[in-house]
């Protein structure tokens, strides 16, 4: 009778839970999660493993969970998202306008922590610029009057705006190239190579790529994009990021959240990660959330890179872990509007890949 009545609660166990066709066959075949992961995620565990990389520096990772909650309670938090990413490492966060506007950033505090001019260039500066604006740097900004770092932050919050303001309106003046240290960086490169060695990216939403790469000139109808800045704690000095961010929804059970890291002023290269939110079928109040990062950082290369990325791969699923288990307590728990759940789009591999994530 106990024999007879464990195969009763398994089999009330796989009725009760049920991932869509589709996104099942691209957590196989694109995510390589296996079978036993698969039954795991259905019976409520957390499931995540590495990712290959496709290039040095690079470091991916994916992780799904099953939340009992509806799938809008996780887009309407993605939607407040100064809400959503506040946490004891963000330091300040803001949403741009559509289209930006430079006083987006007023709130943004830059120290000399966060950007020292008089010590910055080309080849040698803390912060990721291009040549042309470090180079232009000391004509533009006088460093030994009293207000020098008053300047110095303007000047900085007014170059990271044309850059954004150039990526949204796609005009001329993007950051091409970070030339603050020896070997040249070139981000819009790293980034679409992240999202070509990613075909989850197009598995549930095929214009999804072309979206990312070539926005605002091939954006997919429906679709919801926007931005936002943050300073956040990481390694030995914070950063200042500024991140895309698409949400399509396929169905209202069905949506995708997709993050691109627009500009990040330390430790990143070009960072893409993905949230599939997908409605239980056997279930109106739940859905399977899958979460993928795949990032690029310089640190990650040269002299030890090998013992540094296999720390930091070690951290980045453990800090996956904590946080999706964290996430599932948090929208499974009904709460007032004004709170939302959070889960840091870049959530860690020490945050970001360095100490060595844009959910």
């Amino acid at each position: 009778m106990r024999g007879f009545l464990a195969v009763v609660v398994l089999l009330a166990a796989a009725v009760q839970a049920a991932i869509e066709p589709d996104v099942k066959d691209a957590l196989v075949r694109n995510l390589r999660f296996s079978s036993s992961e698969i039954a795991d995620l259905q019976k409520g565990k957390v499931v995540k493993h590495g990712v290959e990389a496709s290039a040095p520096g690079e470091l991916a990772v994916v992780g799904a969970v099953r939340v009992q909650a509806p799938v809008e309670r996780l887009i309407e938090s993605v939607r407040q998202i100064t809400d959503f990413k506040r946490g004891p490492d963000v330091m300040q966060i803001g949403r741009f306008s559509d289209p930006p506007v430079l006083e987006d950033l007023a709130p943004l505090t830059i120290t000399k922590e966060d950007f020292d001019a008089s010590s910055c260039r080309v080849g040698d500066c803390s912060v990721r610029l291009p040549a042309d604006a470090i180079r232009r740097l000391p004509a533009e900004v006088d460093s030994s009057g009293p207000d020098a770092q008053a300047r110095a932050a303007a000047w900085f919050k007014q170059v990271i705006f044309d850059d954004v303001r150039a990526y949204w309106t796609k005009a001329p003046g993007r950051f091409e190239q970070y030339d603050d240290d020896s070997v040249p960086v070139r981000p819009i490169d790293d980034f679409n190579e992240l999202v070509k060695s990613t075909p989850s990216v197009a598995a549930l939403v095929p214009m999804l790529p072309k979206h990312l790469l070539e926005f605002p000139s091939e954006r997919i109808e429906g679709s919801e994009d926007f931005l936002y800045w943050s300073k956040e704690k990481f390694g030995i000095a914070p950063f200042v990021t500024v991140t895309h961010v698409t949400i399509i929804c396929r169905t209202t059970r069905s949506c995708i959240v997709a993050t691109k890291d627009v500009y990040s002023s330390r430790y990143l290269d070009a960072s893409l990660s993905l949230t599939i939110a997908s409605g239980d079928t056997a279930n109106q109040n739940a859905f399977y959330l899958i979460y993928l990062n795949r990032s690029r950082s310089s640190a990650l290369k040269g002299f030890l890179s090998g013992l540094r990325k296999s720390i930091a791969e070690r951290r980045a699923r453990s800090s996956l872990d904590e946080t999706l288990k964290s996430l599932k307590a948090r929208l499974e728990k009904p709460a007032p509007k004004h709170e939302a759940a959070g889960l840091s789009p870049h959530f860690s591999w020490v945050d970001r890949p360095v100490a060595v994530n844009k959910y």
